[in-house]
C-alpha cells in the first residue's frame, strides 16, 4: 500500500498524532510519500529520522497511491485538494485542529480508524468543486482555479460596501449591496456561508448556496440553487479592486471584471470511515453537543 502524507504543524496537538501515524504505518509496512515542505519540518523538529520519498505542488500524484492523508484541520484538507485535483485519489483527514467537518479521524482513536485504511474497509463520497474564470484574464486563477468550499468576493482596503451584480444562467438575479458574496458548495455550507446565515447542506445535495455578507438590504437572504447553474458576477465599488478567494487562496481583481462560476466536470473523493459520518459530526460539533449514544 502506498499513501501520500501532507500536513500542517501545530506543536501542542500535532506531534503525538504525527508520531502515532508514522509508527502505525511503518509497523504495517505501508509506503509513505511525504510532501517535501512538511517532511523538512518533521526533520527540523526531529519527529522523524528515516528517509522518505517526497512530492511537491509541481508533482502529479498517480493512481499508484491508495489515498492522500491530510494532518491538520479542514483548512489543511482544502490545501491538500490542490495535490489531488482530478486524479481521483481519495482524501482522508486526520483532525489536529478544532472544528472538523472534513478532517474526521480524531486523535483519540487514530490506530483503530487507520486500521480501516489497512483493511480497505472504507467508502468514499464525492464532493463538488467550483471552477472560476475571469474576464479579463487574471494570472492568479490560471493554475488553481477551483474551490472545494466556496468562491467569495469581498471589499478591499475600504469600509464601503461593494455592489455584486449577479446572473444565473445569464438571467439577472440581483445586485447585492454588501461587504461581499459567498458562492458555497454543500461541503462549504458548514463554513463561511454558515457564519453569514447560510443553510447547512448535506454533502450529497446537488445544490449551491449564494450567501450575502452583511448586506445593506435586509431582504437579501441566502439562496439555494441547482448545482448545474452557471453564476456570473460583476463587481463594482469605490476602490479600483476587490478581493476574490477560492477557499484560502486570495487575489485582487479589478472592478468591472466578469467572474463566471460553475461546478467542475470532476469531483474530489473523501474517505468515509465507518461510524464517522457527516450527521455524527453535525451532532457533535455544531447543533446539539456531544452525541450521548457514542
Amino acid at each position: 500500500m502506498k499513501i501520500a502524507i501532507y500536513g500542517q504543524y501545530y506543536q501542542n496537538s500535532t506531534e503525538p498524532i504525527i508520531k502515532d501515524i508514522f509508527l502505525f504505518f511503518n509497523s504495517n509496512n505501508v509506503e509513505m510519500v511525504i510532501e517535501e515542505n512538511f517532511l523538512d519540518m518533521l526533520y527540523d523538529k526531529q519527529l522523524v529520522k528515516k528517509e522518505y520519498k517526497t512530492f511537491s505542488p509541481s508533482t502529479t500524484l498517480d493512481n499508484s497511491f491508495e489515498m492522500l492523508i491530510s494532518i491538520g484541520g479542514d483548512g489543511t484538507i482544502l490545501r491538500a485538494a490542490a495535490f489531488v485535483r482530478n486524479s481521483g485519489i481519495p482524501l482522508l483527514g486526520i483532525n489536529a485542529g478544532r472544528l472538523g467537518f472534513l478532517a474526521k479521524v480524531q486523535k483519540e482513536n487514530i490506530d483503530s480508524l487507520l486500521q480501516y485504511v489497512i483493511d480497505q474497509n472504507y467508502t468514499t463520497s464525492e464532493r463538488t468543486l467550483l471552477g472560476l474564470t475571469c474576464e479579463p484574464h487574471n494570472d492568479a486563477f490560471e493554475e488553481l482555479n477551483f474551490a472545494m468550499n466556496e468562491v467569495t468576493v469581498s471589499r478591499k482596503d475600504t469600509t464601503s460596501m461593494i455592489t455584486v451584480e449577479t446572473y444565473l444562467n445569464n438571467e439577472y438575479l440581483n445586485s447585492y449591496w454588501a461587504d461581499g458574496l459567498i458562492i458555497s458548495t454543500p461541503t462549504g455550507s458548514t463554513g463561511y456561508s454558515l457564519s453569514c446565515g447560510g443553510p447547512i447542506l448535506t454533502p450529497d445535495v446537488k445544490s449551491l448556496v449564494i450567501t450575502p455578507i452583511a448586506p445593506h438590504n435586509l431582504t437579501a437572504r441566502p439562496l439555494v440553487i441547482p448545482d448545474d447553474t452557471e453564476i456570473t458576477l460583476r463587481v463594482t465599488g469605490r476602490e479600483d479592486q476587490y478581493l476574490v478567494s477560492l477557499d484560502s487562496r486570495i487575489s485582487s481583481v479589478k472592478n468591472e471584471s466578469i467572474l463566471k462560476i460553475k461546478k467542475t466536470d470532476y469531483k474530489i473523493k473523501m474517505v468515509e470511515i465507518p461510524g464517522e459520518t457527516f450527521l455524527k459530526t453535525l451532532r457533535n460539533k455544531l447543533l446539539w453537543g456531544e452525541d450521548k449514544r457514542n
